[in-house]
């Protein structure tokens, strides 16, 4: 309950769009340090001239990168999709369309973070220096 210059109270219901806000701001606040610890590693320590498959292939033997690139991958998908979302509601305003591009965008998310997740929990094959 809120209440307005402590005289009235107002009931706030919470539903699908309420949480979809909530996501987009807690979301948006935890890929501050994913995306800057991101960039710092790669872009800055590393240098992205030195980024090549064993590089990520040393990174990913790690349990911890991996999880960490499976939250940035994760989080930043969501929150763009959701971000997606929301433009799309502002053009598009019969309800039965609306939950059909909801689903829609839901399962892509689903789709294409997991092809990301299993491609990241695969690891990297490296190729027979032999061959």
């Amino acid at each position: 309950m809120t209440t307005i210059d402590g005289h009235r109270k107002i009931q706030v219901e919470k539903n699908y769009e309420t949480y979809a806000w909530l996501f987009m701001r807690y979301s948006g606040v935890l890929l501050i340090p994913l995306v800057w610890i991101h960039v710092l590693i790669n872009d800055v320590l590393v240098g992205v001239h030195a980024i090549d498959l064993d590089y990520v292939a040393m990174r990913w033997a790690v349990t911890g990168w991996r999880v960490y690139d499976i939250a940035l991958l994760s989080f930043a998908f969501a929150h763009g999709t959701n971000g997606l979302r929301t433009v799309l509601r502002d053009y598009v305003h019969k309800e039965s369309t609306r939950r059909v591009l909801d689903w829609g965008l839901l399962i892509f998310w689903l789709i294409v973070t997991a092809i990301g997740a299993v491609a990241i929990v695969g690891g990297v094959i490296m190729p027979d220096s032999a061959a």
